[in-house]
């Protein structure tokens, strides 16, 4: 079974499972309160951002700068702990704490924007999760091989599309109509938001897999790390979805 969040892979899962002998550590229950914990550490610079740039009358133009080193910073770490999981108690919290910084920035940019768009956009992204969570622990969607595979194409080509995007961004122009607030642009916010929160469906399953094959201890950290990955692109996405409604 394998996973379309990029973070996490079956073969993590095995090989220290080879390292460790077997010997039984990882588990759910471990894995939602380092999950519960990497949520509150990004709160914390998420909230301080929001605090310093919103209603003070501070421009726009001073909250890029802590948004680009947040997600610079949020990406860098995300690569060391994808290479080294073994660090994950260390630089799964780092990177929460980067990506606050990010998010809080990018909220109060959209705030900025779009007035009052940033609690609808947290009440529908934990919706979502919740609402996975339900459909996952109710088995009433599976991770089969075949979903699987669907979204493991789908992420990728979502993030071959933002690529491109960026990339002629560089030369002046864009993908048309898929960043606009047209029909085309709502429609490709919804697909991204249905990839995304696929992507809880399989996370939680290979999740629970760990767990069962006995993974070591600190892949929890590392499984709460690869949540808060997809939960932040949903995150992102519903802002951005929201945006665009707005914009019509």
């Amino acid at each position: 079974m394998r996973t379309a969040n990029p973070v996490l892979s079956e073969r993590i899962f095995e090989r220290y499972l080879q390292e460790e002998g077997g010997v039984a550590r990882m588990t759910v229950g471990g894995t939602v309160v380092k999950s519960l914990s990497l949520v509150g550490i990004l709160l914390v610079p998420a909230i301080w951002m929001w605090t310093k740039f919103v209603g003070t009358g501070v421009q726009t133009g001073a909250v890029v700068p802590w948004a680009i080193g947040g997600a610079v910073g949020g990406l860098v770490l995300c690569l060391v702990t994808c290479f080294k999981q073994n660090w994950a108690p260390v630089t799964a919290p780092l990177y929460a704490a980067f990506e606050g910084l990010f998010v809080g920035a990018i909220s109060a940019i959209f705030n900025v924007m779009y007035p009052g768009i940033v609690l609808p956009a947290i009440a529908i992204t934990f919706g979502i999760f919740l609402a996975m969570l339900l459909l996952y622990t109710s088995r009433t969607i599976r991770a089969t091989p075949a979903l699987t595979k669907g979204i493991i194409i789908a992420t990728f080509g979502v993030a071959l599309t933002y690529l491109m995007s960026w990339i002629l961004a560089m030369f002046g122009t864009t993908i048309p109509m898929i960043h606009e607030g047209g029909t085309v642009g709502i429609i490709f916010s919804l697909v991204v938001i249905g990839i995304a929160a696929f992507n809880f469906i399989l996370d939680f399953d290979l999740i629970e897999q760990g767990a069962a094959q006995g993974a070591p201890k600190y892949m929890e950290w590392y499984g709460g790390f690869a949540l808060l990955v997809t939960l932040i692109w949903l995150y992102i996405e519903v802002l951005r979805l929201l945006a665009k409604l707005q914009r019509r």
